[in-house]
């Protein structure tokens, strides 16, 4: 495993290892999730626009129903028709 050497503002490091106390893991290994997670992002399977286009479709549409149950925000939908 290599280490790096970065530098932060010191009230981002405060934020950092708050979150990272409160999430149960060492800093690196917050930073180093938060890193994959951003890295996947870009190349993980909604890296392509259309699928974005479609995920963000999809986002708009469900974006007014009721949070949680599927069945009842799709019910809800049909019965505005």
């Amino acid at each position: 495993m290599v280490k790096v050497l970065v530098s932060l503002e010191d009230s981002l490091l405060r934020q950092i290892d708050r979150r990272a106390r409160r999430n149960g893991v060492s800093r690196s290994a917050y930073l180093a999730q938060l890193a994959a997670r951003d890295v996947a992002r870009e190349t993980g399977p909604g890296a392509a626009p259309a699928a974005r286009e479609a995920l963000a479709g999809l986002e708009a549409l469900f974006a007014g129903s009721p949070a949680g149950d599927s069945t009842a925000a799709i019910r809800e939908e049909r019965n505005r028709r």
